[in-house]
């Protein structure tokens, strides 16, 4: 099975129905598939802040959200997600291409990568990390209802051998 179209489907599954998404190469085919979606609305940003914001509102207003983007966004995300997220118990899916892994080409990357899982871990945000497909196609599901009953962001860490 192929890669994004195991997420897209996880997410369907999940029954995700607003998706907020930032600029990234591994998880562009997701953001295909989601565009193409009728039953999903998607809005593309160009900061993570301003996904977030959007998410909190789109939960509020009775929309399933998940967030589409690079880890290396994490970074830019602490504030409202200790506080707006946590202060209000707002469930998202974080679904994050991990760069800085195993395999990554680009040495600037590698940094944030390793600190990923400690800033997650930091913000007491558990996270799931999927090595294939089909692992993702059950997880993600899993997660968003786990997310939905703790009232608490929870990420997807999809690292560079997950797209291969």
């Amino acid at each position: 099975m192929d890669s994004s179209e195991a997420v897209y489907k996880a997410l369907k599954e999940a029954k995700i129905d607003f998706v907020v998404s930032l600029p990234c190469v591994n998880l562009g085919k997701v953001m295909e598939l989601v565009d193409c979606d009728k039953d999903i609305i998607h809005v593309p940003v160009t900061r993570e802040e301003e996904g977030f914001g959007i998410c909190a509102g789109a939960y509020f207003g009775g929309k399933k959200p998940a967030i589409l983007m690079q880890n290396s966004g994490l970074g830019n995300s602490v504030n409202i997600l200790a506080s707006l997220y946590e202060l209000y118990k707002i469930p998202i899916l974080m679904i994050m291409s991990h760069r800085g892994t195993e395999g990554e080409f680009m040495g600037a990357q590698v940094p944030m990568g390793k600190a990923t899982p400690l800033v997650l871990d930091a913000l007491n945000i558990a996270y799931i990390n999927p090595k294939t497909p089909e692992e993702a196609l059950e997880v993600i599901p899993e997660a968003w209802l786990l997310s939905e009953t703790a009232q608490a962001p929870i990420g997807i860490l999809l690292e560079i051998p997950f797209w291969k």
